[in-house]
């Protein structure tokens, strides 16, 4: 069963459940423009999932194995061999093959801890979604597997990042 944007809490209504210590100050509409959703990315109907890739697009292993799979590995895998790779940083579109949403956006985060670079793969993939005009995207934790990126550490630079772009483009992402 595939999970809609209405199935899942926005981050208003997450942050109500849980204790939070404020970064930024609390901003209702921007709240409800995010959701938190823990679970299985590829079966949320939205108009674009985000992978973390490789530097190859080779599907290796991790979320961008579940995605590949999901997706139709063979035909996912081939589309991405003519992108000729995607640098730390960037972003790549593909369609959505087999899954709920309509494109991949295959993004490449860096080893290790690095914000400005985690940063840029965030934005890159917001920057396409707009570019796009898409209204809806779902982003894993990008860099926290293999990668070594500490979970909290990588949330927080995503949280920021996702703010900042919603702040300089409020009307490129509509509620529905």
């Amino acid at each position: 069963m595939d999970d809609t944007l209405s199935d899942i809490q926005t981050w208003g209504q997450f942050a109500r459940t849980r204790p939070q210590r404020l970064v930024y100050s609390v901003n209702h509409e921007m709240n409800e423009k995010v959701s938190i959703f823990v679970g299985d990315i590829t079966i949320i109907e939205v108009d674009a999932i985000v992978n973390a890739a490789d530097q190859e697009l080779s599907g290796g292993g991790g979320v961008d194995a579940v995605i590949h799979n999901a997706a139709g590995k063979h035909m996912l895998r081939l589309k991405c061999m003519t992108l000729n790779g995607c640098p730390t940083g960037t972003s790549k579109i593909t369609g959505g093959y087999r899954l709920p949403a309509k494109y991949i956006i295959n993004t490449v985060g860096p080893n290790g801890e690095q914000p400005d670079q985690l940063g840029n793969a965030y934005r890159s993939a917001l920057d396409l979604m707009g570019e796009r005009q898409l209204k809806s995207i779902a982003f894993p934790c990008i860099s926290t597997g293999v990668y070594g990126y500490a979970k909290e550490e990588a949330a927080n630079v995503a949280l920021k990042t996702v703010r900042q772009w919603l702040e300089s483009s409020p009307h490129s992402i509509h509620i529905e």
